[in-house]
């Protein structure tokens, strides 16, 4: 519970620092992610094609438990062509962390790979993700997460 308080202030003094940093869509995106983890999903671009993406979450899974994630993505815009707005696939590397109240906490490195729709006229997107995932600690294990969210751009 203490990581979880010392986490949280964490976040309400960093995300707003962030927020005011992006002005536009290449900037500081906040929404949800639904699926494997549900909850709070964050963006934040570094340039025109790489961004920072990352979840303060819970896990559905059997043993529920907060689920936090950072990961490097790279998008790749020319693979999908579509009329209105734009459609990049996306991956990378990152890392997560499975805080469990039963057991020893999980910590692992994420591979996600993604498809997000970005409205042409809207500081809007919806995305599709699944994650590969290697677990280090306490014990290796392989596993999957896979869910869809949307953000809002500021």
């Amino acid at each position: 519970m203490k990581r979880l308080l010392i986490f949280t202030v964490l976040l309400l003094i960093i995300v707003p620092q962030i927020a005011a940093a992006g002005s536009n869509k290449s900037g500081f995106g906040a929404g949800i992610i639904v699926g494997e983890p549900t909850g709070i999903d964050l963006k934040y671009w570094l340039g025109a094609d790489s961004a920072l993406q990352g979840a303060v979450a819970w896990s559905t899974s059997s043993n529920s438990s907060m689920h936090l994630h950072l990961d490097y993505i790279i998008h790749k815009w020319d693979i999908i062509d579509v009329s209105s707005g734009s459609m990049p696939l996306y991956f990378g590397v990152g890392g997560r962390v499975k805080f469990r109240d039963d057991a020893d906490d999980d910590i692992g490195i994420r591979v996600p790979i993604g498809l997000a729709y970005m409205f042409a006229n809207d500081p809007f997107d919806l995305f599709l993700e699944v994650v590969p995932i290697l677990d280090l600690s306490p014990d290796t294990d392989f596993g999957f997460n896979a869910a869809i969210g949307g953000r809002w751009f500021f």
